[in-house]
């Protein structure tokens, strides 16, 4: 057993700032067995390495050197600034799994950048964007499908740089917003616990209507232009898609996403209104969905009630469960209930507590919907849309929104029969031993695809929209982020990171593996988790920190290897390979035993 006391650093600021994460001694484990690099490995750090030449690439093609987008700024949900720093998504996962420096200045660039070039834009046509689409660096007003793509790559700077006072400033400001902090933006109604509207932002609450002109932005040429996303061929389509988006008055379950503000801000601080706001908030929402037989309702009345701006009927409104549109382009039905979307809220909570009420709602919800199969021509189908006359839009397979994300905190077995069958989750049972190597080669080659049709492409910055450029974004971390941290990629909804594991370069003073070292979690379980850590370079040793949960919020207890078993009891460990050794160890922990923070190790 290799143990190493370290010396009592601690502030005694922080030891109160963060107690259940300040431990007096800090284990230590050495790893010296040989072990020739295995091909994930090496696959691994090829990985990281190629996105990160690639994002470069990508960056010097797209963006100038303010950090602006080479394209039309336009607001709407067609396009808009949401899109514009959704081109750097997954660049700050990136870094933070060890991806090069240059990613996160690229990164850092591009969100300041954005925040200049759509506070200068303004809207001509569309009202409350007429003095700029961003106010006090924020949107306006807009819904939280829209605000959480757009804040994504925000949500996620903390893995890598919670340090930097622009951070700081601006989560505390942005969770302010829908804490009635500013006086000019009174999203929240602390009696009734509600987001006052779905169209919200630092602007405040859209309180009547909302228009097509307020979804579509300002009127614009199309054709022999434009490409658009969703395939209109004029503004007029473009017009004609949002014509329906107008009952917005009342909280949505999209608000929900608006959570991870006050969860970062939280982590960042240890403030407790954070805390007790996020919670409450949901707290709120989960009694309304038993309320309603267990199912989440996608209006909620200025006075608190269910339903009560959509005249008592608990599945109206925008993105509701009764939401179903015409396209204008092609005459038919398009089903677009976004309620799914919240469980980013419950998520944040959990994260919070570990308290498994945030499920069960979730799970109450699937069972409900589900019980409503029938049976046509031999197969069961399963609704996704309420209206008028009750259940419709069945589907030949069950509700299984947000099965996986429910699994994986949960840990229940009764929980991953819910999980459609994937490659991960048989790689994690010992049934697909190659998927280490099958994931990382296909994400290679999807970065060298996506390069070689940028390549390609002819638009110029004045036929290219702000979503143009998203296709050939050339970060990929998802199979990283199982297979390295044993964690969940939760795409474009505004959430933070969900991991079993991370890493930091205690030398460098940086997020991310260090140089030449690869990490592979083949199990999981509510109590365990194993990983083979490996140190590429047979000339020179590799220091790690060890973290269990993205932000702390796990605990080890013990560490075992070979013969070897060393007592950790914190949240840390560091590791020490000896060049061009490995080893896998199988970690004991206690799963949410800490309040998360953003801190690094060694500021705690």
């Amino acid at each position: 057993m290799h143990v190493r006391i370290a010396g009592l650093s601690w502030l005694l600021g922080l030891i109160c700032l963060h107690p259940a994460s300040v431990s007096a001694a800090e284990a230590e484990v050495r790893i010296n067995d040989l072990m020739s690099p295995p091909t994930w490995a090496l696959l691994e750090r090829q990985l990281l390495a190629t996105s990160s030449l690639a994002c470069e690439e990508f960056f010097e093609r797209f963006f100038d050197e303010r950090g602006y987008l080479l394209c039309v700024e336009r607001w709407g949900g067609d396009d808009g600034p949401d899109d514009a720093i959704e081109n750097c998504n997954d660049w700050p996962t990136l870094h933070a799994l060890g991806g090069s420096k240059r990613v996160l200045s690229m990164v850092r660039k591009a969100w300041e950048g954005h925040l200049r070039q759509y506070t200068e834009a303004k809207t001509i046509e569309v009202p409350f964007a007429r003095d700029g689409m961003y106010y006090k660096e924020f949107p306006v007003m807009f819904d939280w499908q829209h605000n959480g793509e757009g804040l994504g790559v925000f949500n996620l700077l903390g893995l890598s740089d919670p340090g930097a006072r622009s951070w700081w400033q601006r989560t505390r400001r942005y969770a302010g917003f829908y804490m009635n902090e500013d006086p000019g933006a009174p999203n929240y109604d602390p009696q009734h616990k509600i987001i006052r509207s779905m169209i919200n932002g630092s602007r405040g609450p859209l309180m009547r209507k909302a228009t097509g002109l307020d979804w579509t932005g300002d009127p614009i040429e199309v054709e022999h232009r434009f490409d658009l996303g969703h395939g209109e061929r004029s503004y007029e389509e473009m017009l004609a898609h949002f014509k329906d988006y107008n009952d917005v008055v009342g909280d949505h379950p999209l608000n929900l996403l608006s959570t991870t503000l006050a969860l970062n801000a939280y982590m960042l601080s240890h403030q407790p209104k954070y805390r007790e706001w996020l919670l409450g908030y949901v707290d709120a929402w989960r009694q309304r969905m038993v309320k309603n037989q267990n199912i989440i309702p996608s209006n909620i009345g200025l006075d608190g009630t269910i339903g009560g701006e959509c005249d008592g009927k608990w599945y109206g409104g925008t993105y509701g469960w009764g939401f179903s549109v015409v396209v204008p382009q092609t005459g038919g039905l398009a089903h677009r209930n976004r309620t799914y979307w919240s469980f980013v809220g419950f998520m944040n909570a959990y994260l919070l507590t570990g308290d498994d009420k945030y499920l069960d709602v979730w799970r109450k919800q699937t069972d409900a919907i589900n019980a409503q199969k029938k049976v046509v021509d031999g197969i069961a189908m399963y609704p996704r849309m309420y209206g008028d006359q009750g259940w419709y839009h069945f589907v030949p397979q069950p509700y299984q929104y947000n099965a996986l994300e429910l699994y994986y905190l949960s840990m229940r077995q009764s929980d991953r029969l819910r999980v459609p069958v994937t490659p991960w989750l048989s790689y994690l049972d010992g049934k697909n031993a190659a998927y280490p190597e099958t994931a990382l080669r296909a994400d290679l080659s999807l970065v060298r695809d996506k390069i070689a049709a940028m390549r390609d492409d002819a638009t110029t910055p004045d036929t290219r929209l702000s979503d143009d450029s998203m296709k050939y974004n050339p970060a990929q971390v998802s199979s990283l982020i199982q297979l390295m941290l044993g964690g969940i990629h939760v795409e474009r909804r505004a959430s933070v990171l969900h991991c079993r594991l991370r890493y930091f370069d205690p030398v460098l003073r940086r997020a991310g593996l260090p140089d030449d070292v690869a990490a592979l979690v083949d199990h999981l379980s509510a109590d365990e988790v194993a990983v083979t850590l490996v140190n590429t370079s047979q000339l020179h040793d590799r220091e790690l920190v060890m973290q269990a949960g993205g932000y702390a919020e796990h605990h080890f207890q013990h560490v075992d290897w070979g013969n070897e078993t060393v007592q950790v009891n914190a949240p840390q460990v560091t590791v020490r390979l000896a060049a061009g050794s490995g080893a896998r160890l199988r970690i004991k922990m206690q799963r949410y035993a800490n309040q998360p923070t953003t801190s690094f190790p060694w500021q705690r």
